[in-house]
């Protein structure tokens, strides 16, 4: 039987990286890294990636393994973890798999929503229609769904009746459906969730933040002339290329990046409230 994952989630900043590495020793297991922006070589201090030193004590996998000019989504993150996490498992080891990217994790854990992606053409020919004829629409062809949407909201009308339009099924019987799925699936899995007070964590962001500083970012981001759109949304990285530039200085950089970084880990909590599997760690 082959040792079953463990899941260790947060926002940034809250002590992800340690944890995993304490876990890891423990249960003779091996790190699996779940950051999106950590997959790349050349951004190891703007993402704050396991130093070398850490990386000894037990194996890490996948962090470094994309260049800066790739491009990768959260499918394509699936398609690399899990041959690494099968052959983690077919050793005996026990993978323990770090990071703060929701939506990579959800992946990886659930798979993709079966919920048709947008089509263009069908958004543009809603646009132009008034709402009360879209919710009409809706109404008519998924009363269920109609009644749990906020029918004053436009996106979330458009976005429901595109589900039924593209799929020619209910909007509502594919959600209910994935949320049942999701929900046996979920009752098979072991994680954690790292939660901290919001005056600790801003201030471990801004301890993170000056290390970054001080510990080289300005290099990193200088040496990095060719990057791809996807590694340009790195938290830091259009600010410190500002300070390289002599755009801004190094206090209006700092602030910078503390306040994206606690948006950011903001709007992680909020995703990692609703995944009622993972079990809160009190930091």
């Amino acid at each position: 039987m082959h040792p079953e994952p463990i899941y260790i989630c947060g926002p940034t900043a809250s002590g992800k990286s340690s944890l995993a590495l304490e876990t890891a020793a423990e249960l003779d297991g091996e790190i699996v890294n779940a950051d999106a922006f950590q997959l790349y070589r050349g951004l190891e201090i703007i993402s704050a990636a396991p130093p070398a030193h850490e990386r000894g004590i037990v194996p890490h996998h996948l962090y470094g393994v994309l260049a800066p000019t790739e491009s990768a989504d959260a499918q394509r993150y699936v398609n690399l973890a899990k041959p690494v996490i099968a052959e983690i498992q077919s050793r005996g080891k026990t993978p323990v798999i770090t990071g703060g990217s929701g939506l990579y994790l959800k992946f990886l854990t659930h798979g993709a929503a079966p919920l048709p992606t947008g089509d263009a053409a069908l958004r543009e020919e809603m646009d132009a229609r008034p709402l009360e004829d879209l919710v009409a629409q809706l109404i008519e062809l998924d009363p269920v769904e109609a009644s749990r949407t906020a029918l004053q909201n436009r996106r979330f009308v458009s976005r429901a009746l595109e589900i039924c339009l593209l799929s020619g099924q209910k909007a509502s019987d594919l959600r209910d459906g994935w949320e049942a799925q999701t929900a046996e699936i979920s009752s098979k899995l072991r994680g954690i969730v790292i939660q901290r007070t919001r005056p600790d964590l801003h201030a471990r962001i801004a301890l993170r933040t000056r290390a970054m500083l001080d510990g080289g970012a300005m290099e990193e981001v200088a040496a990095l002339s060719d990057i791809s759109t996807n590694c340009e949304k790195a938290i830091g990285f259009r600010e410190v290329r500002a300070l390289v530039a002599g755009e801004i200085d190094r206090t209006t950089c700092e602030e910078l990046i503390n306040a994206a970084t606690r948006q950011y880990a903001k709007r992680q909590e909020t995703w990692f409230r609703r995944e009622k599997w993972l079990v809160p760690r009190i930091a």
